[in-house]
C-alpha cells in the first residue's frame, strides 16, 4: 500500500478545495496519483452536486457587469441556499464569470426549459424545411432537426453555451463544479443583457 504523504494531501486540498479526509481518502485510492485522485474528487463532486440540486435556493446576489466602452450591460440574479455562502468569494467569483460570459456570448435564455415550445416548433420546421431542401429523405428529416435544434440550444440556452474563459465545459457544468467546491445548491435565476441602442 502506498504511502500518503501529509504534503500530498495538502496540495490536492489546494487545488480542488476539498476537505481534507476527503481528499486522503481520493489520494489512497488513486494510490498516490495526483491527477486520478482529483478525477475522483470530481466524480465524487459532481454526483454529490446533482443531489444537492433539488434544494431550495432563496439567497443569493444580483452582479452588474458594464463591458468596457459602457455599450454593454449585464444583470444576473444567481440564487443559493445560505447568505453565508452568498458572501463567500468562490460564489462571488463564479457569478461574476458568468456576468462576462453573458455579455461576451449573448445567450437568450438561462436553459432549454425556458424556451417557449412555439418557438422550439418553428425552429424544429424551419430545419426540416432546410433539410429538405437539402435534398434529404423525408424518413431522416426528423432526425436532422433534432441535431440542428441541439445546436440552436447551444448557442442560444446559457447553461448550454461553452464557457468563454474555458471551452471544455459548458456553464452547467461550471455551475456543478462550484456546487461541489461551495457545497450548496446554486441556481441561475434570470439575467438580462442590456447592449446600447438595441
Amino acid at each position: 500500500m502506498v504511502e500518503i504523504k501529509a504534503d500530498q494531501v495538502k496540495k490536492l486540498r489546494e487545488k480542488s478545495g476539498v476537505g481534507m479526509m476527503e481528499c486522503k481518502k481520493a489520494l489512497t485510492e488513486a494510490c498516490g496519483d495526483m491527477e486520478k485522485a482529483e478525477l475522483i474528487l470530481r466524480e465524487r463532486g459532481l454526483a454529490a452536486a446533482s443531489k444537492k440540486s433539488n434544494r431550495a435556493t432563496n439567497q443569493g446576489i444580483i452582479e452588474s457587469y458594464i463591458h468596457p466602452g459602457s455599450k454593454i450591460g449585464v444583470l444576473l440574479e444567481v440564487n443559493c441556499e445560505t447568505d453565508f455562502v452568498a458572501r463567500n468569494e468562490q460564489f462571488k467569483e463564479l457569478v461574476h464569470n458568468i456576468a462576462l460570459h453573458i455579455a461576451a456570448a449573448a445567450p437568450t435564455y438561462v436553459s432549454v426549459d425556458d424556451i417557449p415550445a412555439e418557438i422550439i416548433e418553428s425552429e424544429k420546421e424551419i430545419y426540416r424545411k432546410q433539410a429538405l431542401n437539402e435534398g434529404k429523405p423525408e424518413a431522416v428529416l426528423e432526425k436532422i432537426a433534432e441535431g440542428r435544434l441541439k445546436k440552436f440550444y447551444e448557442e442560444n440556452c446559457l447553461l448550454e453555451q461553452l464557457y468563454v474563459k474555458d471551452n471544455d465545459i459548458k456553464i452547467n457544468e461550471l455551475v456543478k463544479q462550484a456546487i461541489a467546491k461551495i457545497g450548496e445548491n446554486i441556481v441561475i435565476r434570470r439575467f438580462c443583457r442590456y447592449v446600447l441602442g438595441e
